[in-house]
């Protein structure tokens, strides 16, 4: 009670007077007397005890009596409404302090105003905006947060405007707001003009939304700037710009600055150990990633962290860590199980990825889209032709999941890969969403596997139709022409990029031995070890002939002959990496090696015989998918 007291003291515009006798009372210009104050006293006691509806019922009958409580105790009353989601009472609240012509005063309208954004009743919130006869920076911040919220960029960014033009200056909540309403440069340079000139770029929270938009939108170099201007002593601000190069694939840049950040003094959290994993993710750093699992077992409950965690190790390739992972996660949600689903997929155990996906549909947890992808993924890349159908057909009936792009993109691979290209070639057709370039660039895949030139001229084009500037898709074109000897045709396509100014990707791998990336491009002689690389690729070749291997030349990208064809082949990257991961790494350990693009079939052939010849387990990752070599087979299947 004498909490309760002191708090009634505070409240200015509706304070109850103690310096007068108990039994009569002060309340605005209304005397109150004993009865009403008890009646008061009662209703104010079950607000602070979160007794909604004794409080409901006290509130009728101090309305009857003409009295109202102070703007603390409605304060307490509709945080007691927010928590239960009562919006029916919160409403009836609203209506009680505006009632007989009693205006509360701008914290409590404030207070209402932020009950409507919380229960996403913008318009209801913007009705009581509009009627407030005053409104400062927190009235100002709260529809503004609410338009950020929402995805309405342009309302918020209106009424900073208009803030700004009635003389309400913006506190650092109020940037923080508005900066992730940003969805374009220009505003969001004039937005940090404006910081500068109110001095809060200093700010910690300012600070790191500033860095969190420039990174969504790929300006990392100004997010560096907006970091580097002070030394900061903050951790969020450090795993805003750490977050920043993780979600923009420079994992090596987002590495740099955990050490940096370790270096000055500042522990990780779940923040940084997610963005970190990310990054370790998109570089294929397993060993690494492992490293930071010691650090995430001080949060092991923490689903978003344990997810990051899953996550890497499926796509670092680590089947055995993630099934460790996601066995012991003591909760697990629609993240959880697509993760795994797809990086079983990926990996090439499709059986057991729909296996799961059983597993996952009788736990109870239902699949989104993301799970369903999963699942397409992995009946594509295991020619599971009559299981795909089954899941693409009945996704929305099951699940109530409208097929997208990605989904027909799934099944026009499965069909395409089968061989069922008239079928691809009708769904396409069929389609509910407009065919994109990566639609047209699947099916190209497939024509390409069975040598269908016609209709690979006709999906080329269509690719570059929507992405003239396609390198890949050039090459795929030409390659098919090489392949159905077609020189002149692949003359043409060559000359066309040279005239576009369009360059292929030079084919590379990366390898990580003793925390160190290696990286080896067919005709780069920068590695110190090149020589030697090269001499035991040769040695290994000839002994590999001799057990009867044959370069597949139907993968020679140029109008070669004889030795020169194989010999274009003997030098692919991943070739010189599992050379040199063979002459760095104990025989016991996994050669895991990172490629940018899609392994050629001779190296695929290679790197199955190596397994079974020198006893090795390799693992090349590609941008489709893992493959795992061992004893002479791969997870694949032979069928990617």
């Amino acid at each position: 009670m004498k909490a309760i007291s002191k708090l009634k003291n505070m409240a200015s515009s509706a304070s109850l007077s103690l310096s007068r006798p108990f039994s009569i009372a002060t309340f605005g210009s209304r005397y109150v007397s004993a009865g009403s104050f008890s009646l008061l006293d009662e209703f104010t006691n079950f607000c602070y005890q979160r007794d909604l509806p004794r409080a409901m019922k006290a509130m009728d009958a101090i309305q009857r009596h003409g009295i109202w409580a102070d703007s603390i105790t409605y304060s307490e009353l509709i945080k007691c409404c927010l928590a239960r989601g009562a919006l029916k009472e919160g409403k009836l609240v609203h209506n009680h302090v505006f009632s007989n012509g009693h205006r509360p005063n701008t914290f409590l309208t404030n207070i209402l105003l932020n009950m409507y954004v919380r229960f996403s009743l913008l318009d209801e919130a913007r009705a009581l905006f509009d009627q407030m006869p005053e409104r400062n920076v927190v009235t100002w911040t709260t529809m503004i947060s609410a338009y950020s919220n929402a995805k309405l960029n342009d309302k918020a960014l209106e009424f900073l405007i208009q803030m700004l033009r009635e003389g309400v200056m913006p506190n650092m909540f109020t940037y923080s707001s508005v900066l992730r309403a940003c969805n374009g440069l220009s505003n969001l340079r004039q937005l940090h003009s404006s910081i500068l000139k109110v001095g809060l770029e200093s700010d910690v929270f300012v600070r790191s939304a500033l860095i969190d938009i420039y990174s969504k939108l790929g300006e990392l170099h100004d997010a560096q700037g907006v970091f580097n201007e002070m030394v900061t002593g903050d951790l969020v601000v450090w795993n805003s710009i750490i977050g920043g190069f993780a979600q923009n694939t420079d994992g090596d840049e987002a590495l740099y600055l955990y050490k940096s950040m370790k270096r000055a003094g500042f522990p990780p959290d779940q923040s940084t150990l997610t963005s970190v994993l990310r990054a370790c993710t998109g570089l294929a750093l397993l060993e690494l990633g492992r490293q930071v699992h010691v650090h995430v077992l001080k949060f092991d409950r923490d689903l978003i962290l344990n997810n990051a965690l899953l996550d890497m190790y499926c796509k670092c390739g680590g089947l055995e860590d993630a099934n460790y992972v996601f066995t012991r996660m003591l909760e697990k949600d629609v993240i959880s199980w697509s993760t795994m689903i797809a990086g079983l997929a990926q990996n090439g155990f499709s059986r057991e990825a729909l296996n799961l996906f059983q597993s996952m549909k009788e736990s109870g947890v239902k699949p989104n889209y993301i799970t369903i992808l999963g699942v397409l993924f992995a009946c594509s890349h295991a020619g599971l032709v009559e299981d795909g159908w089954y899941y693409f057909q009945s996704m929305k009936k099951l699940f109530g999941i409208d097929p997208g792009r990605e989904h027909y993109g799934c099944i026009i691979d499965l069909l395409g890969r089968a061989g069922k290209l008239d079928q691809a070639i009708k769904l396409i057709q069929e389609m509910d969403c407009e065919a994109d370039a990566v639609t047209w660039r699947t099916l190209l895949g497939a024509c390409r596997v069975h040598r269908k030139v016609d209709l690979a001229i006709h999906a080329a084009k269509q690719v570059l139709k929507l992405d003239p500037e396609d390198a890949g898709t050039y090459i795929l074109l030409s390659n098919i022409y090489a392949n159905s000897q077609r020189w002149d045709d692949v003359a043409e396509v060559r000359m066309t990029m040279k005239a576009r100014g369009i360059r292929k990707e030079p084919g590379c791998s990366w390898i990580e031995v003793n925390k160190k990336i290696h990286a080896f491009i067919l005709g780069d002689s920068s590695h110190p070890q090149i020589d030697e690389i090269n001499r035991q690729l040769n040695q290994l070749i000839h002994r590999l002939m001799g057990l009867g291997y044959v370069p597949d030349t139907n993968f020679v990208l140029q109008d070669l002959e004889g030795e020169q064809r194989e010999d274009s082949l003997r030098y692919h990257s991943e070739k010189l990496a599992i050379i040199y991961g063979m002459m760095t790494l104990s025989r016991e350990k996994t050669i895991r090696i990172r490629k940018n693009i899609r392994i050629c079939g001779d190296c695929h052939i290679f790197a199955k015989l190596i397994s079974k010849m020198e006893q090795r387990t390799v693992v090349i990752r590609d941008p489709i998918r893992y493959h795992h070599f061992q004893n002479g087979l791969c997870s694949c299947g032979d069928y990617w």
